[in-house]
Formats: structure tokens, C-alpha cells, sequence
């Protein structure tokens, strides 16, 4: 690739850059002198998993590293107890240190599924802010006023409905723009609801003369599977790094054929060009969209397993909705006496609770040995059963 494709590949997607230049120039330079450059991205471990979303920054920050960076993955251990209030209409609850470590050790093994090992630092935040101290902290706090605090919209938000803003959320953007002192990174990158947060770090920079401000690169936010909301663990519309072949492949197929194209670019390893042609093709009737589905799915289920796995899930995608056959394997539960269908769909873990189990069979989604079944009150006496919740969750029940 010249310098102008490689280019075009670092801005495809982006929403927003800011010093698109400087990106550039730490580009040229390193194929002109060798010289590498630095680029952040900062997590709070606050959930345990990370998601295709999540993967929207990652591939980008994993093609820089192709060309000169070296990736700074900044787990904000130390933030990550305060909370980061961007896109919040409340304070969000305290997380304690335990489980933001916990949540951490899952990060680091997660990140390298996208990342490359050998290019990236692993950062922790605790590391230069619990050395920064009160004196610190209130020195930092300083170079900023309330007034420009309330610029950021959920704050502004907030303050007019009076709903309470705690200091420490004052503190946040604070702190996460601290970091970009400490590791005086050359980009750093994040989703547009981050760009107050990343603007800090360039100006704080500036304030403690670190010799370089930041260039910003702001990536869209995933619509997670139902195609309106961004992709979130709490909506239950995610797809994790971390999920079977099977579920990350049946999942992708789920979305609409509008909201594939949206995954290709944001997802695929495809060429823009790759993607216009194989668009191009669908409009046409040439190319089923069902076909550029599934290549969709087995490149992404590929990228997260490997090949092999790919293409087992897409064979136990087929036989179970093409040959209307069952799975090959299926988790297996015991239980004592007859059992009502809500609370065997609870116990095989089909359903969450008993109120979903009802909803489930109300609109139909629910089979007993293949048949299909609205009998809320049934009862499972001694026997083997199938139970199924939509297409894709299946469990063995006997029933002793």
C-alpha cells in the first residue's frame, strides 16, 4: 500500500479526526526514518466483556500498528472506581477495587484477539495517579473551571434538569486527560461520545508542557443487533470477543440486510472498494444478501476462533434452520418429578426468569420435541424432552 491508501484506511470509518496532519506526518515518518509512534486507547474495567462494539476502535488502532504504532491499551484501573459520566443522566454507582481488577485480567486476555501482542503496552492509570496525590490532584483540578466543565453535554444536561453531578465526575475528564500526560501518546482514539474526554488530554498536554498535543480519532458507535441501539451487554443486543462460534456466527446472520453493510464497514477487513463491489452486487440480484451474510459472519467468527470453528458454525447453522434438524450437541439437565414448562425453560437456562419463560411462549417461540407450543400450564411428566426458545437455544431435559 502507498502512503495515500494507507491513509484512506486509517480515516475510513472515522467520524471525526482533529490534526489529520499530524497522523500524516507519524505515518511518513516511520517509513521514512523508522520511527514509531504512540497511540492510546483508555478502558474502564467496568463490565467484565468486551464486545464487537468495542472491536469498531481495536481494528482500527490494530491496522495502525501495521504502520508504525505501538498501541498504549490504558486499563483505567483507577478511574474505572469513579466511573466515566459521558452519555450518563445520573452518577453512575461506585465500582469497588476488586472487581474493576477482576474485570481487568479479562481485558488483557481479550484485547490480543484484535490487537498484535508484540506492539501493544499494556498501561494501568492506578500506576501515576495514585502517585499524583491530593497536591496533585488539586493542581490538575485547577486548570479547568466549572463553567467549562458544564460545556460537556450531559453535564449541561444534568445541571438544567438539577439533577446531582458529583465532584468526582467533575474530576473524571480530568483524569482520563492526565493520562495522555503521563504517557505522552501521539493519537489517542475513542467513540464520539468520548470527544470532551479526548480534547482534555490534548489540552492538558499543552498545559504541562509535554513537548506534543495528541491528534484525535473518533469512531462511530456499533448499533448493536436490533439496529437502533449502540451495542451493549445491558440491552442485550451484543455480540462478545469472547462468544462460542456458534452464537457469534448465528448472531451475525440475525441482523437486518441493511445493518450488514454498516458491520462490513465497520467490522470487515474487506477494502472499501471490496464492499461497494460486493453492495453493488446485492442491489443488483446478483449476489443473494443472504450469501454476503454468511461471508460476513464466517470473516468475523474466523477473525475471533479460526477457521475450522467458522465453518463448523456455519455447517450447525445449516443443519439446524436449513435441514430443520437438531444440534449436534446440546446441554443436558436432570430433574426430579413433574416439572411445569416455565420453570423447565428457567432451569435449562432458556429463559431468565419465569415472566420471560411466559413471554417466550405467548409469541410462540417455544417447542417441545420440534412441536410448537402456547400451553403456558403444561406439565413435563417422566420422560426426554427437546426444548426449544427461538432459533437458536436448545437443551436436553429428562425428567426422572
Amino acid at each position: 500500500m502507498n502512503l495515500k491508501d494507507i491513509l484512506a484506511e486509517v480515516k475510513r470509518a472515522c467520524v471525526e479526526i482533529i490534526d489529520e496532519e499530524k497522523i500524516e506526518n507519524l505515518i511518513k515518518n516511520y517509513y521514512e526514518k523508522g520511527e514509531n509512534f504512540y497511540v492510546k486507547i483508555g478502558m474502564d474495567p467496568t463490565a467484565p466483556d468486551l464486545h464487537l462494539g468495542h472491536s469498531v476502535v481495536l481494528s482500527k488502532m490494530a491496522f495502525l500498528q501495521k504502520h508504525g504504532a505501538i498501541v498504549q491499551f490504558l486499563i483505567g484501573d483507577f478511574t474505572g472506581q469513579i466511573g466515566d459520566p459521558s452519555g450518563k443522566n445520573a452518577t453512575r454507582k461506585k465500582l469497588d477495587k476488586e472487581e474493576v481488577l477482576e474485570n481487568a485480567k479479562t481485558y488483557e486476555k481479550q484485547v490480543f484477539k484484535i490487537l498484535d501482542r508484540k506492539k501493544t503496552q499494556i498501561e494501568f492509570n492506578s500506576k501515576w495517579l495514585n502517585a499524583l496525590g491530593a497536591a496533585g490532584i488539586i493542581e490538575l483540578s485547577a486548570t479547568f473551571s466549572v463553567a467549562r466543565m458544564l460545556e460537556r453535554d450531559d453535564f449541561t444536561k444534568r445541571f438544567k434538569e438539577q439533577s446531582p453531578i458529583s465532584i468526582c465526575e467533575f474530576l473524571y475528564p480530568l483524569l482520563q486527560g492526565y493520562d495522555s500526560v503521563a504517557l505522552k501518546c501521539d493519537i489517542e482514539m475513542g467513540g464520539t461520545d468520548q470527544k470532551f474526554n479526548l480534547l482534555m488530554g490534548r489540552q492538558l498536554q499543552r498545559i504541562y508542557n509535554v513537548g506534543k498535543e495528541q491528534a484525535i480519532m473518533m469512531m462511530p458507535l456499533l448499533e448493536g443487533l436490533d439496529g437502533v441501539n449502540k451495542m451493549s451487554k445491558s440491552l442485550n443486543n451484543y455480540i462478545g470477543v469472547t462468544q462460542k462460534a456458534d452464537d457469534m456466527y448465528a448472531k451475525i446472520l440475525s441482523i437486518s440486510d441493511a445493518l450488514m453493510f454498516r458491520y462490513y464497514e465497520l467490522l470487515s477487513e474487506k477494502s472499501l472498494s471490496e464492499i461497494q463491489k460486493i453492495e453493488e452486487e446485492v442491489k443488483k440480484g446478483s449476489l443473494h444478501p443472504k450469501i454476503a451474510k454468511e461471508n460476513l459472519a464466517l470473516e468475523i467468527t474466523q477473525r475471533f476462533h479460526n477457521q475450522e470453528e467458522a465453518m463448523q458454525a456455519k455447517a450447525e447453522f445449516d443443519r439446524i434452520h436449513c435441514a430443520n434438524l437438531l444440534p449436534s450437541s446440546m446441554p443436558e439437565f436432570e430433574v426430579e418429578g413433574e416439572i411445569w414448562l416455565v420453570k423447565a425453560l428457567v432451569l435449562c437456562g432458556l429463559e431468565n426468569s419465569s415472566s420471560a419463560a411466559r413471554r417466550s411462549i405467548s409469541a410462540k417461540a417455544v417447542s417441545v420435541n420440534s412441536q410448537k407450543t402456547q400451553e403456558e400450564q403444561m406439565q413435563l411428566g417422566v420422560g426426554e424432552y427437546i426444548l426449544q426458545v427461538g432459533k437458536r437455544k436448545f437443551a436436553k431435559l429428562k425428567v426422572k
